[in-house]
């Protein structure tokens, strides 16, 4: 069995999206006998879950490359197998529809047939995220802000749903709310090194929109610094680390502001400033950081964009400097 049936679907190219597709109807074929109802041992093949995960993974590369045949063959296989009825397979069948339709109505009445289901059936969580995902498409950001916090009601643990929420908030300019969703990432996951870049990200955003900057912006740092400390080389933790203390540098601009912030941060229970000559250090830290992932980082085909990014701040940051 190929590598690429058990990837992520999240993880594929769009080249190996394509390639998974393109052997769809080879596997399917091939696989026929392990989708009977009643398995019978002397009659089919041994079953495992990685067939099951395989023709799910096909089902999502089919929709992406636009073979719906080939997806609605991967559907039935599943559905013949663990029944309609079964959340998972409920869930990927509003996907297969939403691919199909052609217009908003049709997606509207999509949406209708989901709330039919969640009426007779509460929690089907599957069609319950399916709905959220389907309010986002309509623009109905409100709406799934609404039904997101109804789905973590019921199931606070859920990962997956505060990270969508999270980005819900940022997308309408509530920043501190969508602080609160990765912080309770961060109570099941602590050690997720991209949830606390992220966590940097939202707060340096949000420093332009409250009058005192400098209290996120030092959060941000921290932030950073903690997602480089659990990923030696991330480069979106570098990244992020370099513009939060450039900025918190320049906002940083005499001793006694910074004295007064330090005495102000330590009455609001706040982390108190590094020196500016701290952040000079965080600083060149992250630039030789960069540099270093940007050298090792131009032999390999993925990540171009984000590297051609990392190289445009270091030129502005060397120009800067130069002035």
């Amino acid at each position: 069995m190929s590598t690429l049936f058990l990837k992520s679907p999240l993880r594929h190219s769009h080249s190996e999206a394509l390639t998974v597709s393109q052997q769809a109807e080879k596997y399917i074929q091939k696989h026929s006998s392990t989708t009977k109802s009643i398995p019978i041992p002397f009659l089919s093949s041994p079953e495992s879950a990685e067939t099951w995960s395989s023709y799910e993974n096909l089902l999502y590369a089919c929709l992406r490359t636009g073979d719906d045949k080939a997806a609605h063959s991967c559907l039935e296989r599943l559905g013949g197998r663990f029944g309609t009825d079964d959340e998972r397979v409920m869930g990927l069948r509003g996907l297969y529809q939403e691919a199909l339709a052609e217009d908003e109505p049709a997606l509207i009445e999509l949406l209708h047939e989901y709330d039919r289901i969640l009426v007779e059936d509460p929690t089907v969580t599957s069609v319950r995220k399916r709905r959220i995902a389907l309010l986002r498409n309509l623009s109905r950001e409100a709406d799934a802000t609404n039904a997101l916090v109804e789905l973590l009601e019921a199931s606070p643990t859920d990962i997956e749903s505060w990270a969508e929420l999270c980005e819900l908030y940022v997308a309408q300019g509530f920043y501190q709310q969508a602080e609160f969703c990765l912080e309770e990432i961060l109570l099941s996951t602590p050690n997720a090194w991209n949830v606390h870049a992220r966590l940097g990200e939202i707060l340096y955003i949000s420093a332009a929109a409250t009058q005192d900057q400098i209290g996120p912006l030092v959060e941000s740092v921290r932030r950073f610094c903690r997602s480089i400390e659990l990923c030696d080389g991330y480069i979106r933790g570098y990244y992020g680390l370099k513009l939060a203390s450039e900025k918190l540098l320049g906002l940083l601009d005499t001793g006694a502001r910074a004295e007064s912030q330090v005495s102000k941060g330590d009455q609001d229970n706040q982390l108190p400033i590094p020196s500016e000559k701290i952040l000079q250090k965080l600083s060149e830290s992250a630039t030789s950081g960069l540099a270093q992932t940007a050298r090792t980082a131009r032999g390999n085909s993925s990540g171009h964009h984000e590297i051609a990014y990392v190289e445009d701040l270091l030129t502005a940051s060397t120009m800067t400097r130069s002035r």
